[in-house]
């Protein structure tokens, strides 16, 4: 009788830990800014895991024909000989935040000195291109307490979504675009990949649809900071 309560309970603990780690709009172990606090018919475009030589510019160049500023949060072992495309990203007003350095699925399990120092990596890249203090997205967007601790310890402001586009493992980029264009709301963090080959297609259907209904786009970092 006992058995199967005491069964569920642990499934329903195990089930919310998972949970907890894995979906960073959770804020159970990291309280981290997934959707701007505001009514006005404002999107953010965020892209994660480039830079990319090949997709990023292409992505740059639509971005820089509609006159839209993104936030890119880079890898740092990435970043690395690609010094003439950073700078055209900042120099063209888009943000950079801190992906970590490795982008290593074993980071959460990481000791936090091997944490933070990889974190720390990722910025020294950054610092030489903006002297903005990065905001920090974590791998995949898992957190524990460690991660927690780290991000904490080392200053950070973290950023997470509440729009997930999963063009990595959609093939059809336009399934992907119906997906996020009918989640499209006021205040939308969306989490996109410039290392997807089809991004310019898929930026290109979101951006018109958002347009068409009303919206424009701005900088996640600089709009929850107080400015656009």
């Amino acid at each position: 009788m006992y058995l199967p309560v005491l069964t569920g309970i642990l499934c329903g603990v195990l089930i919310f830990l998972i949970y907890a780690s894995a979906a960073i709009r959770s804020g159970v172990y990291l309280k981290a800014i997934c959707r701007l606090k505001t009514d006005e018919k404002v999107v953010a475009l965020t892209f994660d895991d480039g830079p990319d030589g090949i997709t990023t510019p292409k992505i740059l160049d639509i971005l820089s024909g509609y006159g839209i500023h993104a936030l890119f949060f880079c890898t740092g072992h990435k970043m690395e000989g690609q010094e003439r495309l950073l700078q055209r990203m900042v120099d063209e007003g888009h943000g950079l935040g801190n992906h970590t350095y490795a982008h290593s699925a074993l980071f959460p399990f990481w000791r936090l000195a091997r944490m933070k120092k990889d974190m720390q990596k990722c910025e020294e890249r950054i610092q030489h291109f903006t002297r903005r203090r990065p905001f920090f997205r974590p791998p995949f967007g898992v957190t524990n307490p460690t991660v927690a601790k780290a991000a904490a310890q080392l200053g950070y402001h973290t950023m997470g979504w509440n729009v997930r586009s999963f063009d990595t493992v959609r093939k059809n980029y336009r399934n992907v675009a119906k997906r996020i264009n009918k989640k499209l709301q006021p205040g939308n963090i969306i989490l996109l990949h410039d290392t997807t080959p089809a991004m310019p297609e898929l930026l290109n259907d979101i951006i018109t649809y958002a347009r068409q209904q009303g919206y424009r786009f701005v900088r996640a970092d600089k709009y929850w900071g107080g400015t656009t």
